[in-house]
């Protein structure tokens, strides 16, 4: 595996390998991708290998303009509208596929997940690579997403190609997902794009579209952005600490008088998007201490607020063994 700065010499090189059918780890504003070509079937199969990820789950494909996911899915005029709008951004548009795109990229449902990212170093990879690239989080499956190089280096390791390294990501939650069917768009994953800026544009969104024991699109299921450490979201109750046990808190604004081995306050101002920037480094410090609980204080549910919550509840959810 190589490790390099993203500079325009070492995207050029990810992008050689991405052609190739290699696969690629690359900063977005949300989160860092594991990344192969779309459109080859071997190479999008070695992501659900590298990751150990359910071939049942299916993939977002990352595009560098709208042309480009026209090529891939029949495109509404709500869902154009929206892309003019927002993209690029945070935010992953779930369309009806067009027969381009191959079955493993989508786990088999006629639908294709796609975003454009708002990062230089991605947005100029797939130019390079010229082709739309699949890119999931660049973690193992289940566990906390990467905001940093080193957070995918150390999951991965040493299983995909080349690792860009562009920096801590901006906004660091995943993109927010929204599905269209019967005239009615529906809110999948709230993510970095806070769900009152969508209904400016979209209007009021119907509540999230269920669809059975399949997801729709990645981060659906119940237990989620995992910690090797368990993970208790806290509710009004002051936790009682058991003998023992070392015990990380991650706090909202200010650290917790209680006896804790680690502590990590995600935002001293209150700031929502400060907040989410640094959820999943701070729960990367906390997992990193040696600590057998993880205990999380909720944040207000406005905003990135509801993206950051839906993370802790997912990562609070009981994880299977194996």
């Amino acid at each position: 595996m190589i490790f390099l700065k993203a500079t325009p010499a070492a995207v050029k090189k990810a992008a050689a390998f991405i052609r190739k059918g290699g696969t690629a780890v690359f900063p977005t504003e949300t989160v860092y991708g594991l990344g192969a070509d779309a459109l080859n079937p071997e190479a999008a199969a070695k992501i659900f290998e590298i990751k150990k990820r359910p071939a049942f789950d299916p993939l977002i494909v990352h595009v560098a303009s709208v042309k480009q996911a026209k090529m891939l899915a029949f495109v509404t005029p709500k869902a154009e509208a929206l892309m003019k709008r927002f993209w690029p951004g945070p935010l992953t548009l779930v369309l009806p596929k067009k027969r381009i795109v191959p079955d493993i990229v989508t786990a088999g449902l006629d639908t294709v997940a796609l975003r454009m990212p708002a990062n230089p170093v991605a947005l100029d990879l797939i130019k390079r690579a010229g082709t739309p690239i699949a890119a999931p989080s660049a973690n193992r499956f289940g566990r906390l997403s990467p905001t940093a190089a080193a957070h995918a280096e150390r999951q991965l390791k040493g299983r995909p190609d080349i690792i860009l390294d562009g920096g801590k990501t901006r906004i660091g939650v995943e993109s927010a997902v929204l599905a269209f069917k019967d005239r009615r768009i529906y809110l999948l994953r709230h993510g970095g794009l806070p769900l009152e800026e969508i209904e400016k544009v979209a209007g009021p969104l119907a509540s999230v579209l269920r669809s059975g024991k399949r997801p729709r699109s990645p981060g659906r299921l119940a237990g989620h952005y995992n910690p090797s450490a368990k993970l208790i979201l806290l509710g009004k109750k002051k936790p009682e600490l058991k003998k023992g046990l070392r015990y990380g808190y991650l706090a909202f604004t200010e650290k917790p008088a209680l006896k804790v081995k680690k502590a990590a306050v995600l935002s001293p101002s209150g700031d929502l998007k400060e907040a989410a920037a640094n959820l999943f480094s701070h729960l990367h410090k906390l997992d990193n201490a040696g600590l057998d609980i993880i205990l999380a204080e909720p944040v207000p549910m406005r905003g990135l607020g509801r993206a950051i919550m839906d993370r802790l509840k997912r990562a609070a959810a009981t994880r299977k063994k194996g």
